[in-house]
């Protein structure tokens, strides 16, 4: 993943007030805006991980006041581009397990068979169940249009209605009409805007580590904290010899938003009352869209000589809109490593003459029983 630092990100977060809120230590427009990058760290892993999950209040935010539609567009348009890379990636290793298939019926056990045929129907289950969601999501945002229109017709009544001579009983309940329905579009743009931000799925953040060159040396410790929207991440480090890095946490599980941005503050601990904060940047999210895990980087400092590498995987469907009985059937995937992608079904239902089968037997024991 290769993205330029383009100058009209800094004129996104001056227009945008819910963004500036990530400041941490500065909140002015002034604070520096950077975008993620590709980047390969020179720094070992940690080597046990913890996934968290930290939220300050409930991650379900309420719907904003002020709608965002120049801001909706733009993750719209890169939600739908991720959701085909989705697509089409899952439709690939379909036609890969098909043809496996086709190849291996003539040599090779039944049970073999089976599991591929498992994995076949699972992808058949995942692919349609994104098909309903891309639906979904297309719906939402086309009534969000409407409303828009709407609104914006309502604003141009209000306008006319305001700059002619308000005189007449007429005209005074034709402004008041209108300005309740340019009130209560808005409240609809908020409310789709919401909904539709539930349906972002999440990301899936895996701390890499830091990377200074001549920068970073045994015995420095950092702390990061990551704050995206009420959601927030605070993690610390220490450089070892060898440019070995050990985090205390390593994992972190963050619900997208629509119009914030991700703040990331990294501060090098000196002392117990001396902290050195090394840089305080935003990162735009809407690039996280993405069909396959993505390594990005980003510069902390100015110059970018100390940068943080982070590994983001999204998953289309977050944590509270899986099937209920995917905690189950994905127990056994998560043990022999196969098939996580996707749900795992149950064995097929028994023919009927397995069914006699089994009956015949039945009766057989309590004729033993019996007897």
């Amino acid at each position: 993943m290769s993205l330029s630092v383009r100058p009209q990100r800094r004129v996104l977060v001056t227009k945008i007030n819910r963004s500036q809120s990530f400041a941490g230590v500065n909140s002015s427009a002034d604070r520096p805006f950077r975008n993620l990058s590709a980047f390969t760290p020179t720094v070992s892993r940690k080597t046990g991980s913890r996934v968290s999950r930290m939220f300050s209040m409930s991650h379900k935010s309420p719907p904003p006041k002020v709608p965002q539609p120049n801001r909706l567009d733009e993750v719209y348009e890169a939600l739908k581009k991720g959701l085909t890379a989705y697509l089409e990636v899952h439709q690939l290793e379909l036609e890969k397990l098909s043809t496996q298939i086709r190849e291996s019926k003539r040599n090779s056990r039944l049970g073999f068979l089976y599991d591929l045929d498992k994995q076949v129907k699972s992808i058949e289950r995942f692919l349609r169940r994104l098909e309903f969601h891309a639906s979904k999501i297309d719906e939402l945002y086309e009534a969000y249009c409407i409303q828009r229109r709407l609104r914006d017709g309502a604003h141009n009544m209000v306008k006319a209605y305001s700059t002619g001579s308000p005189g007449s009983r007429e005209a005074r309940e034709s402004l008041a009409e209108a300005s309740k329905g340019y009130k209560e579009y808005t409240e609809n743009m908020c409310l789709l805007e919401n909904e539709l931000e539930s349906q972002l799925g999440e990301f899936h953040v895996r701390m890499k580590g830091l990377a200074g060159f001549a920068r970073l040396c045994a015995g420095d410790q950092y702390e990061i904290f990551m704050k995206y929207g009420r959601q927030r991440w605070k993690l610390r480090g220490r450089i070892e010899v060898n440019s070995k890095q050990v985090w205390d946490s390593e994992e972190m599980v963050f619900l997208p938003l629509v119009t914030e941005f991700l703040s990331i503050k990294v501060t090098e601990l000196k002392s117990l009352a001396n902290h050195v904060v090394v840089g305080n940047v935003s990162c735009e999210t809407k690039d996280l869209f993405a069909a396959l895990p993505q390594v990005v980087a980003v510069d902390i400092n100015d110059l970018g000589t100390l940068k943080l590498s982070l590994e983001v995987t999204w998953n289309p469907f977050d944590k509270d809109d899986q099937p209920s009985a995917a905690s189950t059937v994905n127990k056994a995937s998560t043990v022999n490593k196969r098939f996580s992608t996707y749900n795992q079904s149950p064995p097929d239902t028994p023919s009927l003459r397995e069914q006699a089968f089994y009956v015949s037997v039945h009766q057989a024991g309590l004729l033993r029983r019996h007897g």
